[in-house]
């Protein structure tokens, strides 16, 4: 876990390098989006590029969500993407989203979710988040703030950002994860979750690049 400088912090990334971070491909995805480490004078940041293409990061700090309930961030991105629509599959791509990624907790599952899990546990040797919240940079505005993401149920996406008014400048974020899964879920999160960052354009065609910095997880204001 890295928590310099942040001692109420489980993860305090400030992106110096991506040690504490690790792929995520997904299935019949052959094209994977791109994360380094790039400069801004004398500070380092993450940098993000998908072009026609999706995956993700994931950090390697899991977290108690009731210790930890609050993530802050600040992203920038190059631009949207033109195609881009979060009511639609078609549309499903982003030039940044940050993932909190639920775990799947067997001791709490229903029969049915034990055996559905236990299922795609011996097929891929580890069991599917339970659960998450995206936090995403829409590409366009959207009357609502909260949408169900058009591929499952699972994934709920808040949208901070929506179209291109704030493009080429850094935004800061904060977000009561507890409280955001509640209203998302309307029942308390699993206890324990993870932190993951991706940008994607496979289902588009389109090609973005976007930044992240201070990713911090920590106990309260």
């Amino acid at each position: 876990m890295s928590a310099a400088g942040a001692p109420d912090a489980v993860i305090h990334e400030t992106f110096d390098d991506l040690d504490a971070w690790k792929p995520l491909h997904f299935d019949k995805i052959e094209r994977h989006s791109r994360y380094s480490v790039a400069s801004e004078g004398e500070n380092r940041v993450l940098r993000a590029e998908a072009d026609a293409s999706a995956s993700a990061i994931v950090h390697s700090a899991r977290f108690s969500v009731k210790d930890y309930p609050v993530i802050r961030w600040r992203w920038k991105i190059q631009g949207v993407l033109e195609k881009g629509d979060a009511t639609t599959k078609a549309g499903d791509d982003y030039p940044i989203r940050v993932y909190v990624i639920f775990e799947y907790d067997p001791e709490k599952a229903s029969f049915g979710e034990r055996l559905k899990y236990a299922a795609v546990k011996a097929i891929y040797g580890e069991y599917p988040p339970h659960s998450s919240l995206n936090y995403i940079w829409a590409n366009r505005p959207h009357p609502a703030d909260l949408l169900p993401n058009t591929y499952t149920g699972k994934a709920q996406m808040f949208l901070l950002q929506k179209g291109p008014e704030n493009v080429g400048r850094w935004v800061e974020a904060s977000r009561d994860i507890l409280a955001d899964y509640r209203r998302a879920f309307g029942e308390d999160p699993p206890e324990n979750a993870t932190v993951a960052i991706m940008a994607d354009a496979d289902n588009t065609g389109g090609k973005v690049t976007s930044w992240v910095d201070d990713l911090v997880v920590m106990r309260g204001p």
